[in-house]
């Protein structure tokens, strides 16, 4: 049986800290309350197959593969008749991530108990982000959860196969610059210095640029390499940690949005995401305030977060649909008057994918190319400085 670590408020009112055997982090819980202790933390102890389950997964906590399948399997069996209970027992059997398997396993009992499955959700954001949640309430308050899990497997599969899209585009210009890396640093750092040195003890001097090369070789090849590799990972934190407040986050979309090729085409991503989730949130029954609500926190751009929020601010104060959102730059909903919204969203969301698919094909065409240019560029820099202080030598011999 799973043992957790604790942190609780005791009866008197102290803090306490202990581990406990329980089924479930929920029965946990249960336990310690029926002690008189109220839990604020309760963390599972992993036990060496859970360890080496999480050690030797590629995806983690956040596979989406996992997600959608356990998603597609519950929509299946719930259509089929089988009650919320009985599918998450048959799901947990066939789960084979463990630390998955125990989740599932915590929100059945949790269920059996009369927790509602949205509840129960909510304390496994790793797995359910909000869209999942948000439609699941929908689904059990009308009673149509199996419909409701079958939007939300359809709707992951799409948004699967876009990023999936974006990824095999950087695959190969990826490969290419790090095979440029790694042959740029084998000619600094052995080929450069051994012909430096051997130039050296022939009496010769070396080609200015020869001597900045080996300027080079000497910082790869000593310590001052360990300086450069801390600045640089400390300017990275810093910028990292500046990028996760809002004034970061704002300011890096901007720049974004701002570029020449690559600016039209991020913008055209939000607003496809924004369009597509939208669609799926008001088809599903949600209404739009809290469908905007929910699109706000997982659009993935502080400019479209600001002007969703404020779309609904002003929907929420008795404005129209329609005008909020041509104010605020996101989208210009046409389809409102002619009681189309969802339908009018989900096709622009699918002329924009369309067209991004598009953009993307011709940016990989034309950057591959670049990429060649500017590596063989380097390299051939390289390559000169190396063959330089040869030709001098063979032409002060001859």
């Amino acid at each position: 049986m799973p043992r957790y670590h604790y942190t609780a408020i005791a009866a008197s009112g102290k803090k306490v800290k202990g581990s406990i055997t329980a089924e479930s982090p929920y029965s946990a819980r249960k336990q310690l309350r029926v002690r008189s202790i109220h839990p604020s933390s309760v963390t599972r102890v992993r036990s060496r197959a859970e360890s080496k389950a999480a050690l030797f997964s590629i995806f983690g906590k956040r596979s989406k593969t996992q997600i959608i399948d356990f998603t597609k399997q519950m929509a299946t069996l719930l259509n089929s008749g089988i009650k919320l209970t009985e599918a998450l027992s048959v799901l947990t059997l066939q789960t084979s991530d463990v630390r998955f398997r125990n989740a599932i396993i915590d929100i059945r009992d949790r269920v059996v108990t009369g927790e509602s499955f949205t509840d129960a959700l909510k304390d496994y954001s790793d797995y359910f982000d909000v869209i999942f949640v948000s439609m699941v309430r929908v689904g059990e308050v009308t009673g149509s959860l199996g419909l409701s899990l079958s939007m939300i497997a359809a709707f992951m599969e799409k948004r699967r196969r876009v990023e999936s899209k974006v990824i095999t585009a950087m695959v190969y210009p990826i490969v290419l610059i790090l095979f440029c890396i790694a042959a740029i640093l084998i000619l600094t750092t052995k080929v450069i210095p051994t012909i430096g040195e051997q130039i050296r003890r022939a009496g010769q001097e070396l080609p200015w640029i020869t001597r900045r090369l080996m300027d080079v070789s000497h910082i790869l090849t000593s310590w001052w390499l360990l300086v450069v590799i801390a600045a640089v990972f400390g300017i990275v934190y810093g910028f990292r940690r500046f990028l996760k407040t809002d004034r970061g986050a704002y300011l890096r979309d901007r720049f974004l949005l701002s570029l020449p090729l690559f600016g039209p085409l991020i913008k055209q991503r939000v607003v496809a995401r924004f369009a597509s989730t939208l669609s799926t949130l008001l088809d599903s029954g949600l209404a739009m305030a809290e469908s905007l609500r929910v699109v706000a926190e997982v659009t993935g751009n502080s400019l479209m977060k600001r002007a969703i929020k404020q779309a609904r601010e002003r929907i929420l104060a008795g404005a129209d649909i329609a005008t909020p959102l041509r104010d605020s730059g996101v989208i210009d909903p046409v389809g409102e008057k002619s009681g189309e919204l969802e339908k009018m969203l989900k096709n622009i969301s699918d002329n924009l994918e369309a067209s991004t698919d598009i953009v993307i094909e011709r940016l990989s065409a034309a950057v591959e190319p670049l990429i060649i240019i500017i590596m063989a560029a380097i390299v051939g820099v390289i390559a000169y400085a190396t063959i330089l202080p040869i030709l001098k030598i063979s032409a002060v011999k001859f």
